[in-house]
């Protein structure tokens, strides 16, 4: 309990401490780098005097410390050019392209940029200047800090996914068991009706009023069906979408107003489609509400079913307000909706019937504000 409510502390304590750590590594990494180009500059310094030494030695001078000095360095690019402007020497440097001054001048920018110039004095007077580059080490090491940022964002990154993917499975659960939970409480007073039917039946009534209640009553054993499919994983039935499609079309037309103007294109042929003949009703149901809604009740509802080779497009367009482009992909997203009411579930129980328990895709396929929408479901047939 006590975890569960300072979780949010405990996640933002983390959270700020693995910040700290990763900027006291890049610190000391930056540290680490400046000494190490300190030393460098050292071991250039050194190099510079033995360069000095050998203009100032003669033939009486042991230069056997020298000499080692100046081969020493066999990884840091040296460019020592001249008072006159001419290459005096040069190390760790390919030779090929020193016949192109434009190199040789960029290459002096270069090192310039990376280290400061080493001046050769010989008598008071300046002999020459030595350009000296990062070594290959000191380059590599440059780039560390940024794999560092890199590891640590791809790291962050896995455990965002992680986290994400925990807390869907989380949420999935919970709405699993609120609508098995929801199918069960309907359960009840579903039977209590039919056994109040049964008995009006016996009574002096309309027949005709009768048959509307045990219409109404069998939609509410539909929707029980659904709330307890939808919570676990239903099963699936070669059945004919053109019929299944028609059923609930001629549903929804009888219980909607007149002012909706209601088509339907379908083949005459039969096609086949492993289906949850339940769920696929809630879906064309929830497609055409959303569509009414965005009509505000007045205009055109077309839904169309395609047959291509290996698939089934269903097609359901509304005249209504339309959408965005950017809306695309969100009004599938739970408690997304632009409506005043409403918890913005029915597109994303939707997208889940289809894509999660049909292997289909759902998808806007096209839109036009204040034209309409077409919502496009793909599914596969079965032969």
């Amino acid at each position: 309990m006590i975890f569960a409510k300072y979780s949010n502390t405990f996640r933002w304590a983390i959270i700020i401490a693995s910040f700290a750590i990763v900027s006291l590594i890049l610190w000391k990494t930056y540290e680490f780098f400046q000494h190490f180009k300190e030393e460098e500059r050292i071991k250039m310094e050194i190099w510079s005097f033995a360069q000095t030494d050998l203009i100032n030695s003669d033939d009486n001078t042991n230069l056997d410390l020298t000499l080692k000095v100046l081969n020493s360095n066999t990884t840091t690019p040296v460019l020592e050019i001249n008072r006159d402007g001419s290459i005096g020497s040069y190390l760790n440097i390919d030779d090929k392209r020193f016949s192109d001054q434009k190199y040789v001048n960029q290459l002096i920018a270069t090192f310039k940029s990376e280290n400061t110039p080493i001046e050769v004095i010989f008598e008071n007077e300046l002999n020459s200047t030595i350009y000296y580059g990062n070594s290959p080490l000191i380059n590599k090491l440059k780039y560390y800090p940024l794999a560092l940022l890199l590891i640590v964002f791809l790291f962050g990154a896995v455990i965002f996914f992680f986290y994400r993917s925990n807390k869907n499975a989380t949420q999935n659960k919970l709405w699993s068991g609120m609508a098995k939970e929801t199918a069960h409480q309907i359960g009840t007073p579903l039977s209590s009706l039919i056994g109040w039917t049964e008995i009006l039946k016996t009574e002096n009534i309309d027949p005709d009023y009768i048959m509307e209640m045990e219409k109404d009553i069998e939609r509410l054993k539909t929707i029980t069906e659904r709330f307890s499919k939808i919570g676990s994983l239903p099963t699936l039935e070669r059945s004919d979408i053109v019929e299944e499609t028609i059923k609930s079309y001629d549903y929804l037309k009888a219980r909607s107003s007149d002012l909706i103007e209601f088509e339907i294109r379908v083949p005459k042929e039969k096609i086949f489609i492993n289906l949850n003949k339940q769920l696929y009703s809630w879906v064309i149901e929830n497609l055409v509400k959303n569509g009414i809604d965005a009509m505000k009740g007045r205009g055109k509802l077309i839904i169309e079913i395609t047959q291509l080779e290996n698939q089934v497009k269903i097609c359901v367009t509304d005249t209504g307000k339309g959408l965005a482009k950017k809306h695309f992909s969100k009004i599938f997203e739970p408690g997304y909706t632009t409506k005043k009411r409403g918890w913005g579930l029915g597109l994303s129980l939707t997208k889940r019937i289809i894509e999660d328990f049909h292997d289909g895709k759902i998808k806007v396929l096209q839109s036009e504000i204040g034209k309409g929408t077409t919502f496009q479901i793909s599914l596969k047939n079965t032969l």
